[in-house]
Order: C-alpha cells, then sequence, then structure tokens
C-alpha cells in the first residue's frame, strides 16, 4: 500500500526513531508515548490489522518471538505490556498491524476498567 503512514516509515519515507530492522520487521518509537518506554513492532508487508495476520504466520511469529529481544535492548529486564489493537471496537487508528510496547520502571497501571456487575 502506498499511502499507509507505517509503510512509509517501514520504507524511510517518513523519519522515525528506529530501534530495530530486519528483512520482515521494523520498530520505532511511538511518537506519543503513554509510558515511559512505547515503541511499535510492524511488519514490514502491509496487513491491515490482526484479522490479516493468519495469511503471514512466520511474520507474525516472528514479530512476537524478536519482542523481548528488542524489548530487553530498550532497558525493559523486568517485563512489559504487549498492546495489539484491532478493528473500531479495539481502538486501532493505523489500519497497518502494529505491537505496541510499553514499560518502564515501575508497574503499568490497569488495560481496561473492569465492568462492575
Amino acid at each position: 500500500m502506498t499511502d499507509c503512514i507505517f509503510c512509509k516509515i517501514a520504507r524511510g519515507d517518513i523519519p522515525s526513531k528506529k530501534i530495530y530492522e530486519d528483512d520482515d520487521l521494523f520498530a520505532f518509537h511511538d511518537i506519543n508515548p503513554v509510558a515511559p518506554v512505547h515503541f511499535m513492532i510492524i511488519p514490514k508487508r502491509h496487513m491491515a490489522s490482526l484479522y490479516e495476520a493468519g495469511d503471514h504466520p512466520e511474520i507474525l511469529g516472528k514479530l512476537f518471538a524478536k519482542a523481548g529481544e528488542i524489548a530487553r535492548s530498550q532497558g525493559l529486564a523486568d517485563g512489559f505490556r504487549t498492546i495489539v489493537n484491532t478493528g473500531r471496537i479495539g481502538r486501532q487508528e493505523v489500519y497497518h498491524l502494529h505491537v505496541h510496547i510499553l514499560g518502564g520502571p515501575e508497574p503499568l497501571g490497569s488495560m481496561v476498567p473492569r465492568n462492575k456487575a
């Protein structure tokens, strides 16, 4: 896809704070971080969301397999949160599959408030 912002970032058409790159993946710092460490890992191949990832299990597997290594390289030695927003209900904002990695020196807050029954 030519007009996808994450495809442009992966190609180097748009500058980013790159932290990792190989033939299949690209990782960069989020421009609006919500934690002391907040970066994203994306496949270079355009996939709109997790719905399409089933066609490319090797890339999805590699993305999650590399997440810990990349997180450690960013100082997250005591854990991190992994988030994949999918579709409108999941509040996906950019329709290119991306995994948010968040962490820092202190435990993160609750992910989603619990419903009170």
